[in-house]
């Protein structure tokens, strides 16, 4: 990468003060699952997690997951929707793709 500059470098410190967090990072880990190294996630293979479910993988309470739901879903990292009574939560695929452009050194040429 070359020593200027990129255009959306604040765009970038807000995704990354967001995965800063450990629990925000490890939240975003389990929501991109499918994404083994090495292997590009497609749209149709990003998996969809209710809060609940996310709930139990993680040793925080209730309020303080939604606290870090909301700092990931303000930096674009993930989508949420509800689905009737469940709050649905999803990697944001284009953030994820932009994420990967940063440390794309030949981009940046």
């Amino acid at each position: 990468m070359s020593n200027c500059l990129l255009p959306d470098m604040d765009r970038y410190a807000a995704v990354f003060n967001a995965l800063s967090n450990p629990h925000r990072l490890q939240i975003y880990s389990l929501l991109s699952g499918c994404c083994t190294p090495g292997t590009t996630c497609e749209l149709g293979t990003l998996t969809d997690y209710c809060v609940g479910d996310l709930g139990e993988h993680l040793d925080i309470a209730p309020s303080t997951l939604s606290h870090h739901l909301k700092e990931l879903s303000n930096a674009g990292l993930i989508d949420m929707t509800r689905q009737g009574k469940q709050v649905m939560c999803a990697v944001n695929p284009q953030t994820l793709g932009e994420v990967r452009e940063f440390f794309n050194p030949a981009a940046h040429a």
